[in-house]
């Protein structure tokens, strides 16, 4: 008897409580790389389960590493000693009771299928590439295996089995310490190309041996890298959440199907975009189905849960925001920077935090290579940049998008290294206001 009949199981012999379970089997293989050398490489395997008790509208919720049925029934009992203490939460109703299934199709398991001689392989070629202009790389490589079963007393039970995969590269200048990033995170690794991938890093790292100087504040038409722009729908995702709007933080409060942005811009969350890692479910075990979030500058949708669709009376969406893709344009990249009479090309964003989530103000840093424009060519590496910006501001002001997009993956790089993936182009931005310099590469 699996343990993923237990979790069913204890859902019938606790009539009187109802029993949200997330069981979590996590395999990975990470490997750090520093200096163009292997540092280290980590495989591990985890078992973790996450469990909401409800009794009524009262709820506790707990975890528990390596469980076993006796050590549930163990925190079971426990809990029914103190549920009764807790105070109540008078706009639950009630937990996911939609029983629809996707094709919960089984994966091919990245960790066996990419090896470490095959990282290694793959690394020091890039290595050897990038060491005539006097590179390291630096970075990490993560191919992760996950199952997860989703059971609960409404009869919900359900798997997802992912497989991502990211190399996440820096090459660093040896004296100027000079940084430019390139990545590839998905499912497949089928589609990564060795020879493409080395082709981009190359023109970056060439770009970066330049010399570098300092611009002075103030507005700058730029170019946006897909990593930047995706980051920005990343942080305006939270806006676009019914919790956010219960909460009186989203920036959308009122403008349902309403002209929010130009009409080029389009993005929806959909994890059967081709190149995207597939999510089946999100966390309640409803259906991650596609969301038109903006189409043609006007907002669509809020991403709705279980629990504010009860709540806000709002339709239950499925999406969760972890795969953002945003429409093509009509420019090509070349197309976009020879526009570009004086400006910057920004790679990549670092250490942004909100300064008013309502307002979309934030404040960061740009990171990994920022460059400068001048009638129409990159001249000069920049050094890394202050910004404080609205989203909103940004996003009205995009006056360009490249005619085509790019998979970038993302990673928190802790705990069970969550990996997703965003869909993004270019964009050219006509006012972007740069706040100081750091004075540092």
């Amino acid at each position: 008897m699996s343990f993923r009949d237990d979790l069913a199981q204890i859902c019938e012999e606790y009539p009187e409580l109802k029993f949200d379970f997330r069981f979590m089997e996590w395999e990975t293989d990470f490997c750090r790389f520093y200096q163009s050398q292997i540092n280290y490489n980590i495989s591990k395997t985890s078992f973790i389960l996450y469990a909401d008790i409800y009794k009524g509208k009262k709820s506790y919720g707990f975890s528990l590493v390596n469980p076993t049925k006796n050590l549930l029934t163990e925190k079971i009992e426990e809990v029914k000693e103190i549920i009764d203490q807790l105070p109540e939460d008078p706009d639950f109703v009630d937990i996911e009771d939609d029983l629809t299934k996707s094709e919960e199709k089984e994966k091919i398991n990245n960790i066996e299928k990419v090896s470490l001689e095959k990282k290694i392989s793959i690394l020091s070629q890039i290595a050897e590439a990038v060491k005539p202009f006097h590179f390291n790389i630096f970075g990490t490589f993560i191919a992760n295996y996950q199952t997860v079963f989703m059971v609960n007393s409404n009869g919900l039970n359900k798997k997802e089995i992912s497989s991502p995969i990211m190399l996440q590269l820096k090459a660093v200048h040896e004296e100027t310490e000079v940084t430019v990033l390139e990545s590839f995170g998905g499912e497949n690794f089928d589609t990564f190309d060795l020879d493409l991938f080395i082709k981009n890093l190359m023109m970056k790292v060439k770009a970066a041996d330049k010399k570098i100087i300092d611009v002075e504040p103030g507005e700058y038409e730029v170019i946006l890298a897909p990593r930047c722009i995706g980051e920005y729908f990343d942080y305006l995702e939270g806006s676009m959440s019914a919790a956010s709007l219960d909460a009186g933080r989203s920036f959308f409060e009122g403008k349902l199907n309403k002209q929010v942005f130009p009409s080029t811009i389009s993005l929806v969350d959909d994890p059967t975009e081709p190149g995207m890692i597939r999510r089946s479910y999100n966390y309640d075990g409803h259906v991650y189905k596609k969301v038109v979030l903006i189409e043609n500058g006007v907002f669509r949708n809020f991403l709705v849960n279980n629990y504010y669709s009860h709540k806000l009376r709002m339709k239950k969406t499925g999406g969760i925001g972890a795969s953002l893709v945003m429409k093509p344009g009509e420019k090509s990249l070349e197309e976009m920077i020879s526009g570009i009479k004086y400006g910057l090309y920004i790679s990549n964003l670092h250490y942004m935090n909100f300064i008013n989530q309502k307002e979309t103000s934030l404040t960061g840093l740009t990171r990994d290579g920022t460059f400068l424009i001048e009638n129409g060519e990159i001249t000069s590496v920049v050094n890394n940049l202050r910004f404080t910006e609205k989203i909103s501001d940004i996003l009205n002001s995009i006056t360009e998008i490249e005619n085509k997009t790019y998979v970038v993956p993302m990673s928190s790089n802790y705990g069970n290294f969550n990996i997703y993936t965003m869909k993004m182009p270019h964009v050219k931005v006509k006012k972007f206001k740069i706040s100081s310099s750091t004075k540092t590469i």
